[in-house]
């Protein structure tokens, strides 16, 4: 099994792929995934403007070839992986993949490029919150030296 991190945000975020690249460099012993990204910032507009001219509810968009392809190919990536760093801002989208990530007791990170105007006490569920870059990468430091235990998560070595 590889130590993964899942790189979590928006597409319309063109910082991702560059904090994505600053990652590797912090995380050497972890793959940073972040190839959900590359569809380009507008790729959900296409897909809905597409499922409207079949004649598709939302519903049944979610329930089509291409809903259900994206939705597992981003899925067995999540779930393959050890820690998510949502990299704010970020929508329901990315919120749902932390959450999702917390759940199954995985390592969930949040870092907001500024403080919010709109303040949330929930985000008190992540691991950590950070507010700067370089500090989630001291962070990643001392996680990057955890091992993987027999359900593939991340466990402090003796």
């Amino acid at each position: 099994m590889e130590k993964t991190l899942y790189l979590i945000g928006s597409l319309r975020n063109e910082k991702v792929p560059h904090l994505a690249k600053e990652l590797r460099e912090v995380m050497p012993d972890f793959e940073v995934f972040d190839d959900w990204f590359s569809p380009g910032p507008e790729a959900d507009d296409f897909w809905r403007n597409y499922e409207k001219v079949r004649g598709s509810t939302y519903k049944e968009a979610l329930n089509n070839w291409a809903g259900k392809h994206v939705f597992e190919f981003d899925k067995f990536h999540i779930d393959r992986s050890q820690i998510g760093v949502l990299y704010m801002p970020a929508g329901k989208s990315g919120h749902l993949e932390l959450g999702y990530m917390l759940g199954k007791g995985k390592l969930g990170y949040i870092l907001f490029d500024e403080e919010p105007e709109r303040w949330d006490v929930m985000y008190q569920f992540a691991t950590d919150v950070f507010f700067s870059k370089e500090d989630l990468f001291e962070e990643l430091k001392k996680v990057n030296k955890y091992k993987l235990n027999e359900k593939n998560l991340l466990v402090q070595r003796d």
